[in-house]
């Protein structure tokens, strides 16, 4: 994941790197929403690795957890309407992020590459990067899922 994060910041230049992983089951998902818990951050200052969160059915929940289709936010408002934690991301001045879900082989999102910028709106090619960072991390992050469901 290191490497992973150093690709991100040569491509992309400052921002924030998170990796989380579903705890709950994804067969047997709560009408309450799903469960979440962080793995790597490239700030661990603010987003500590092993924090936990449950993400209601929100749309944003639906689009990359239930639908597994990547999220592209972009501007404070669209942090504002999907994250709770907006005003951490505001005050570490970031504005922008693409959240891709990692698929298992169900083609269920078993977890999240979440990227985000000081920029407000993303390239294509950006997320472009992006994804094929996501995909890259994929086999790691599935062995540490794992993990945490044994």
């Amino acid at each position: 994941m290191s490497a992973l994060e150093g690709a991100r910041r040569d491509l992309l230049g400052n921002g924030l790197l998170t990796v989380n992983v579903r705890t709950d089951r994804i067969d047997e998902a709560s009408e309450s929403g799903a469960e979440l818990q962080r793995i790597w951050s490239s700030n661990i200052d603010a987003y500590p690795v092993a924090g936990r969160k449950r993400k209601s059915w929100t749309p944003w929940a639906l689009q990359l957890l239930g639908r597994a289709e990547v999220f592209v936010g972009e501007g404070t408002d669209a942090l504002k309407e999907a994250f709770s934690d907006h005003a951490l991301i505001a005050s570490l001045g970031l504005r922008s992020i693409v959240n891709v879900p990692l698929m298992d082989d169900c083609g269920d999102c078993f977890a999240t590459f979440n990227v985000l910028t000081h920029r407000d709106k993303w390239e294509p090619r950006d997320i472009i990067a992006i994804r094929l960072l996501a995909l890259l991390a994929t086999p790691a992050v599935a062995r540490e899922a794992s993990k945490l469901r044994s």
